[in-house]
């Protein structure tokens, strides 16, 4: 069996490599556009700051290593440029010789990744303004940096890829400005009230950022200098633009592949519309696990997942991709972010009857040193109580969090199966019962009328209107509200009417919570626990449309 494989970074290695291990007599070959094959995209903006201090330690592999290792030939220098179905063959351009060679297979694997988008923005083309996608993209940006002196830094585009090249630029001292078109950062995978807070602390950590803004125009006579927004001119020395990636597919466009936005359409087995044809990695577009809609995941685990699962297949394995989750996880100054599943948003756009909670918790034991705080949001569907998703930040290890939502959601777990769960505990690395359990806990006590609460996202919207705040913290220190001392209240409160509109705050809601238990069994009808407390919400006792989450 002849195997051609368009692309050798992540979907296109993992392939070559498993197939060759199931059937070593195929014979696989590996086209690949750049000199480089097999190398760690994910690790490119930690070679900015220098903690991935060499060029070396980004690629994987070199081609030779690679043949060596796997038995596959690779072939660099070689861009793909028409494919004919039909006959079975690839065109390609010999980029040293400039000469067009064909190329035959029994089976096509193509997995030609993505590029970076680069806007229409004017001075875009001026020295100093990089994307991030390839080892060279890091290397000449660096050398940049450390040539000029640089000081000062914009970056274009609040999505994972923009805020790692921005947390690395601050590491190297670097004055950073992060502007994103939309409302927040992070869009379509951190719902609006916890994007906001982890730009809260963002901004705590030195870094400015933008969000409902453009860059109109990148200023400079030769070499970047600044960046005009609507509102002001921001000083730069470099830019980096992450306005997102594009398939590398537009030499497809004539061959009869089915596509959607340049994304290839493939089915569980990572087979296209075309015969003996497959596609995997950052060029293809598979399923959502959940919902079984169509989903696009650039993520480089997802592509060698992919790949392996293609690889099984196409080798007479009867093995199915069930499709992606969404899920990701990105280092941050101070803080960590990661999520899974369906956004609040989407959730509620595909239908579900959707419940959430916004919860504080201790990371690991709370009298260990180090230790630190998760905030974790669970989206779950009111009447099947099935987990639909989650969002972590926090200091420390928010993937475990993560990890744990990603098994229980591929299984189809409700609720109450993660309620004894046999989770790993010792001081130094969790609670007692996991910060996971806890927060399903309150989740679960919402849905059952156990505790009534408001969230963030109500909360800033104005829902507190007509609330009296009522200050539930050890020391009272939230100005102008009502302070009650959880720990005496053995009866009805002196001055808080038992039908009056209370909104119970304290530091992250466990006193707000407990005190709620104790007014409800003495008559007390309208009291509210704010989620996330004064730890996540900037909290105002004065006029609720003054507050903001």
């Amino acid at each position: 069996m002849d195997v051609l494989i368009l692309g050798g970074v992540a979907a296109g290695t993992k392939a070559a490599a498993k197939i060759k291990r199931q059937d070593p007599d195929a014979n696989v070959t590996i086209l690949v556009k750049d000199k480089d094959i097999s190398y760690a995209g994910c690790g490119l903006p930690y070679y900015l700051s220098g903690q991935i201090e060499s060029r070396d330690a980004l690629i994987v592999n070199t081609p030779q290593k690679y043949t060596a290792l796997t038995g596959a030939q690779v072939l660099t220098g070689k861009e793909a440029v028409a494919l004919d179905a039909k006959s079975k063959t690839v065109t390609a351009h010999d980029l040293a010789t400039g000469q067009t060679e064909q190329y035959a297979y029994d089976a096509l694997i193509i997995a030609t990744g993505a590029s970076s988008v680069m806007p229409p923005i004017p001075g875009i083309q001026h020295k100093g303004v990089f994307c991030l996608r390839t080892p060279e993209d890091a290397i000449s940006m660096r050398a940049y940096l450390e040539r000029e002196k640089a000081q000062h830094a914009v970056v274009i585009g609040g999505g994972f890829i923009g805020l790692e090249a921005a947390e690395n630029l601050l590491a190297r001292g670097l004055s950073v400005t992060v502007l994103d078109v939309a409302g927040q950062i992070m869009p379509g995978v951190l719902d609006k009230e916890m994007a906001d807070f982890a730009c809260r602390k963002l901004t705590e950590a030195g870094m400015r950022v933008l969000t409902g803004t453009a860059a109109q125009a990148i200023l400079g006579e030769g070499r970047v200098t600044a960046v005009q927004t609507a509102q002001e001119t921001l000083p730069a020395d470099v830019v980096v633009v992450s306005a997102g990636i594009r398939p590398n597919t537009a030499f497809l466009q004539d061959s009869g592949l089915e596509m959607f936005k340049g994304c290839i359409l493939v089915d569980d087995q990572l087979r296209t519309s075309l015969p003996d044809v497959y596609a995997a990695g950052d060029c293809a577009m598979v399923t959502n696990r959940l919902t079984g809609k169509r989903q696009w995941s650039s993520m480089g685990s997802s592509a060698n997942m992919e790949a392996r699962t293609l690889a099984l297949a196409l080798t007479e394995e009867n093995k199915r991709y069930p499709g992606v989750l969404g899920t990701g996880v990105v280092k941050l100054p101070g803080i960590n972010c990661g999520r899974t599943g369906l956004t609040e948003t989407a959730a509620r756009e595909e239908g579900y009857d959707v419940e959430t909670i916004v919860m504080v918790t201790d990371d690991k034991a709370h009298y260990y040193p180090g230790a630190a705080w998760f905030v974790t949001k669970l989206i779950a569907d009111k009447t099947t109580r099935k987990l639909l998703g989650v969002q972590v930040i926090g200091p420390g290890a928010v993937d475990k969090m993560v990890d744990i939502a990603v098994t229980g959601i591929a299984m189809g777990a409700a609720l109450e199966d993660f309620d004894n769960l046999d989770l790993a505990y010792a001081p130094p690395f969790s609670t007692a019962i996991h910060p996971f359990v806890q927060a399903v806990y309150m989740l679960e006590n919402k849905l059952d009328g156990k505790v009534v609460s408001m969230t963030p996202a109500q909360y800033a919207a104005g829902a507190a209107e007509g609330y009296r705040v009522v200050d539930v913290t050890s020391a009272g220190i939230i100005p102008g509200a009502t302070f009650v001392q959880l720990e005496t209240v053995n009866g009805p409160v002196e001055g808080l009417g038992k039908d009056e509109k209370l909104l119970l705050v304290c530091n992250r809601a466990k006193r707000a919570y407990f005190l709620q238990n104790r007014l409800r069994h003495y008559g007390y009808t309208n009291t509210v626990v704010l989620e996330g407390a004064s730890f996540f919400n900037q909290v105002q006792a004065g006029p609720a449309e003054n507050a903001k989450a």
